[in-house]
């Protein structure tokens, strides 16, 4: 049966018991109160910012109302009322906006910027975009577990133009994965409106495009959002696959309280206001006999009640108090590294094999481990390092991807959410500047902003040597050990990057493992054949000398090896650093105080490479024992060319001898 209000808003009860009615009701109005009450609190300076979603109450509630507490939802800015409707205790809802510990971050971030395991909710990142691509790896965890659960991820009009909203739509859609991704159309992009956000009538039609299904539905009606997300989620369950919903509403204050809406033309607002979905739906209850004046004034005294208690809890909570250890200490999860003891039988193994072996013995140690990347599974890889997998492994752990870095990495940190570790291939670690954004915005930052680790491995083929040119040759690993959260593993031998791959992946924090293209099948060695870990954060010392101290990674480890083997004279420690970040500063400072020269070798470009922190920290820790100044050997500053002889000249690997022996006659 349906039935109307007076403000032009269709509401169909239909197979709705009054308890299911006027609980909607509820739930849409705790988010209305608690918003009436933050702008009075901003105004008066009790909290920084706020960012409303007056007006598009329906969308969060019915959303929230049709998913099942143990599924994840990915909200916004707006969508209070996912909270409120998981029921997070409105205190540390509070606690969190005003940056105390009760909060979710510990007040490192703000507004709805964090997650909790607890209710199943996985806050947004100021780059909006990449949330969609975490929802396909939640969403492909419960595939993989046969959970039948779905997952849910909130995006809005202005977001869908960003290329994570249409890697993440491919991938679902290609690997049939049961995400409902919720389009919030609510007219503007902070003051952009939507005809300058796309060109299409109706963003749902975007969902042909990816062979995907999609629906529009009136975002301002709480019954139409309840009543058909109810009905999606549940075919979903049964039937996985992803479908796009568009929900048109209207965002009726500004992007943020400081913003305003001037831009806005009025009678824009004044239509929308008409459709309030909060005000039409209750005097839809009242006209159906459903919601009197004596329980409305009840539900709202009881819900003020509740505000304000907990409003009292939160200011009355101590503020935070700065510990430089505990901020430091949160940066990475906790992970105490297990010494696995190789055994004694060996076999001569290529880095390219070793590396193989540790991946392998790795997916059989971990049931559950998945490996995603470009022609990963029947192909092998581009290096054929995981040549033969499919067949050991199968299609659901080793994975082909679609050419989409940035959902792919999302991915993993999705997986990782819902508690599965992950391999990911960049094809060349050129390549991951298309998935930078999220290793260095969501893998990085989520155990520091809230708890959250990214159990992620990047493998990372890179370097010079092989006449790839400017697009398949960097060494990129500074971009990198820049970044407080990542950890950044780069072996020169195969015996290390079987034992250290072996650790990375075991270790539940985001490690990018290099590997040198050119050392592959160049590098033999032997390794032991069973299982074994390395740990990280330890150098190798490879030779022992009183005259210089000589720090390198990766091919630049052979390069200096190959020098001192012109020069059997010079008597030198050998420093392979191995690991990056977390980095051995002890057996580099050692050594330099023994030998009182140091000289650091690397094949990226000079400026801004880990050699010139590393020159910093010999300088500002050894000066004393210092016999000369500390000399740092790298790369041209140009991009790697393709030619032979060019390519040559680039390489600091010519310029080491000279320089070597101009320190040691300093």
């Amino acid at each position: 049966m349906e039935t109307f209000s007076k403000a032009i808003m269709n509401y169909n009860k239909e197979g709705l018991s009054n308890e299911i009615l006027i609980d909607l009701y509820k739930s849409m109005l705790k988010p209305r109160l608690i918003e009436e009450k933050m702008l009075i609190l901003l105004r008066q300076g009790k909290i920084s910012k706020w960012f409303s979603g007056i007006g598009q109450e329906a969308i969060s509630v019915g959303v929230t109302k049709a998913m099942l507490n143990e599924e994840y939802i990915l909200p916004m800015h707006r969508n209070l009322g996912v909270f409120t409707t998981r029921e997070i205790p409105l205190y540390r809802l509070f606690a969190q906006w005003q940056g105390k510990a009760s909060g979710f971050t510990k007040g490192r971030d703000r507004s709805f910027h964090f997650g909790t395991q607890e209710y199943n909710i996985v806050g947004m990142i100021s780059h909006l975009g990449p949330q969609l691509g975490v929802a396909d790896g939640i969403a492909l965890a419960s595939k993989l577990k046969n959970k039948k659960q779905v997952t849910a991820v909130f995006t809005g009009e202005g977001g869908t133009s960003e290329g994570d909203f249409h890697e993440a739509l491919n991938v679902a859609s290609v690997w049939q994965l049961p995400v409902l991704f919720c389009i919030e159309n609510n007219g503007y992009g902070l003051s952009t409106p939507t005809s300058e956000q796309y060109n299409c009538k109706d963003l749902a039609d975007r969902a042909l495009g990816y062979g995907m299904e999609s629906h529009i539905i009136d975002g301002n009606n709480i019954l139409e959002v309840y009543t058909k997300v109810n009905a999606f989620a549940e075919d979903i369950r049964k039937n996985p696959r992803p479908i796009l919903l568009e929900f048109k509403t209207f965002r009726m204050r500004g992007h943020e309280e400081a913003s305003g809406t001037k831009y806005v033309p009025q009678d824009l607002l004044d239509a929308w206001a008409a459709k309030d979905p909060l005000e039409n739906y209750q005097e839809f209850l009242k006209n159906e006999g459903i919601l009197d004046e004596v329980l409305e004034v009840k539900l709202k005294e009881e819900i003020v009640h509740e505000i304000n208690e907990h409003l009292d809890l939160a200011y009355a909570e101590e503020a935070i108090l700065p510990s430089e250890s505990e901020e430091l200490s949160d940066v990475y999860k906790n992970y105490v590294y297990q010494e696995v003891i190789p055994n004694k039988e060996t076999k001569e193994l290529r880095l390219v094999d070793a590396i193989s072996e540790g991946l392998k013995q790795s997916m059989e140690r971990y049931d559950d481990l998945v490996i995603m990347g470009q022609d990963v599974a029947e192909y092998g890889g581009v290096f054929k390092i995981t040549d033969g997998f499919v067949n050991a492994f199968g299609k659901d752990r080793v994975r082909n991807t679609p050419i989409c870095e940035s959902a792919i990495v999302e991915t993993g940190m999705g997986l990782s959410i819902a508690g599965i570790k992950s391999v990911v291939e960049m094809q060349f670690a050129d390549f991951v500047t298309s998935g930078f954004n999220p290793v260095v915005n969501y893998l990085a930052k989520s155990h520091y902003r809230w708890n959250q680790n990214a159990d992620v491995v990047l493998r990372m083929p890179c370097g010079a040597g092989v006449a790839a040119g400017p697009f398949h040759s960097q060494t990129n690993e500074a971009w990198f050990t820049k970044t407080p959260g990542l950890k950044v593993v780069y072996p020169a031998f195969p015996y290390d990057a079987k034992g250290l791959l072996a650790t990375a992946i075991n270790d539940p924090n985001p490690v990018l493992f290099f590997e040198h293209k050119a050392l592959y099948r160049s590098i033999r060695q032997e390794v032991p054949t069973d299982y074994y870990t390395l740990p990280l954060g330890k150098a190798s010392l490879l030779r022992e000398g009183d005259a210089v101290s000589i720090i390198a990674y990766g091919a630049a480890v052979h390069w200096a090896l190959s020098t001192l083997e012109k020069h059997s004279d010079i008597d030198a420690d050998v420093i392979d650093l191995r690991s990056l970040q977390p980095l051995d500063t002890e057996t580099i400072y050692t050594s330099v105080k023994k030998t009182g020269k140091a000289i650091i070798l690397q094949e990226d470009s000079l400026f801004g490479g880990i050699a010139s922190d590393i020159s910093a920290l010999i300088m500002e820790n050894c000066f004393e024992q210092l016999d000369a100044p500390v000399k740092r050997v790298a790369s041209m500053k140009t991009p790697i060319p393709f030619i032979g002889q060019l390519e040559d000249q680039y390489l600091s690997r010519d310029k080491f001898e000279g320089e070597l022996l101009k320190l040691l006659a300093y």
